[in-house]
């Protein structure tokens, strides 16, 4: 039987808001298998800790008996940004679409339970919708209301555009709540408006309303927006455990106790001594951030590997020791060398060996002093190089340059 003070840390330890959580209460106590709906746009292939959040009450839920079900939003990830102006939701191809769906169900389910998760397609409906349905969908919604939503309401006080499609993406992610019989979905803070529509198209068609379970945006790693692919400022969760780690450790301290909160089950009562450590300068941050990186690691990792990266890290970074382990990259030294000069072009090399995004950021990187050859900072674009030599750019990434003559 869940406890009173287990339903407590769920309903209230990382959550923003919940519409209605007195409705839900007695849901949760009703007996009734529930089914929490969460969706995503494929429009990227990958999760971050951001997503996280939202997932771990996922699987805290499923733990207590719950069925989670997870829209793939196939069918608007083709239509894409109408306004063009979004990055975030591009056109895309079904193949595309199908790509990015199943890279991320894998990651999904580093965080949820795969017996317990029924995975749907938004295509299975909107594949069949005609024009008729969608006039019928849009007929139960006015203008008024759509403009009460935040980013609309702002756009048409400045008389920036707002185009028909638009409107119908919140009506499209409530017919999705329909279509699945959606007893509680999920989604961040951000996303309040999106969810009261299901609410509210649930209730004009007969079914029960669905509860809106809110959760915090995570602050990326820069400590100023949020986590986000397209800001450059997140952790994801495929990637491997030294990463991981060592984007945690890189974390602005006054974020320490947010990843704590929201990514961690560790108790409130020792969550309050992190607290106050900090704040009196009682500990080192440092510690405070292996435990962090381990307490996120052993949830998507075996406790050996996120022992390794513990170890990797105090290695390379505290003790500057050399990785055991450096990626070998063969390359003629004759096609680097011009004729008139025996230095190689260090941010050329950078970006073909996979370092670097893009020499832009590769001579950046180098007048900051975050790149070395053999131990050695450089500050210019070109330095001579010998066969076998360990280049460190940034933190975490080291090559070793193997001569292809």
């Amino acid at each position: 039987m869940l406890m009173v003070a287990d339903l407590d840390y769920i309903l209230k330890r990382a959550v923003s808001e919940i519409i209605s959580e007195s409705e839900l209460r007695t849901l949760l106590a009703s007996g009734k298998k529930l089914r929490l709906k969460e969706g995503f746009d494929p429009s990227s292939p990958d999760i971050h800790l951001g997503h996280m959040v939202g997932l771990r009450k996922l699987r805290q839920l499923q733990e207590l008996g719950h069925q989670v079900v997870l829209i793939v939003g196939d069918w608007t990830a083709q239509i894409g940004d109408p306004t063009g102006a979004s990055v975030t939701r591009p056109i895309l191809t079904a193949e595309q679409v199908k790509a990015n769906a199943e890279t991320y169900l894998q990651q999904f389910f580093k965080i949820v339970d795969k017996s317990k998760t029924e995975v749907r397609w938004q295509s299975e409906w909107f594949g069949k919708f005609s024009l008729a349905d969608v006039i019928k969908l849009t007929s139960r919604f006015t203008i008024a209301q759509m403009l009460a939503r935040d980013d609309f309401k702002k756009r048409f006080e400045s008389n920036r555009p707002i185009t028909i499609t638009e409107f119908l993406y919140p009506l499209l992610q409530a017919y999705d709540s329909v279509m699945v019989e959606a007893d509680i979905e999920f989604g961040g803070n951000d996303q309040k408006f999106n969810l009261l529509v299901g609410r509210e198209l649930q209730s004009m068609i007969g079914q029960q309303p669905q509860q809106v379970f809110m959760t915090p945006i995570l602050t990326g790693t820069s400590g100023i927006k949020k986590m986000s692919k397209s800001l450059n400022n997140y952790i994801g969760v495929a990637e491997p455990p030294e990463i991981i780690l060592g984007k945690v450790m890189s974390i602005n301290d006054d974020l320490i106790i947010q990843y704590f909160e929201l990514l961690t089950d560790i108790n409130d009562a020792e969550l309050a001594e992190f607290t106050s450590a900090i704040r009196s300068s009682a500990i080192n941050p440092m510690r405070l951030k292996k435990r962090l990186a381990q307490e996120i690691l052993l949830q998507l990792y075996t406790e050996a590997e996120a022992r390794e990266a513990a170890e990797h890290f105090e290695r390379v970074h505290q003790r500057r020791e050399l990785p055991t382990e450096i990626a070998e990259y063969r390359v003629s030294f004759s096609s680097l060398i011009s004729a008139d000069d025996s230095n190689v072009d260090i941010p050329s090399l950078l970006v073909s060996c996979g370092l670097i995004g893009s020499k832009s950021e590769a001579k950046r990187l180098i007048s900051q002093g975050g790149v070395a050859i053999e131990g050695e900072k450089i500050k210019v674009d070109k330095a001579s190089l010998t066969n076998g030599c360990v280049i460190k750019a940034g933190k975490r990434g080291f090559i070793r340059i193997i001569n292809a003559d």
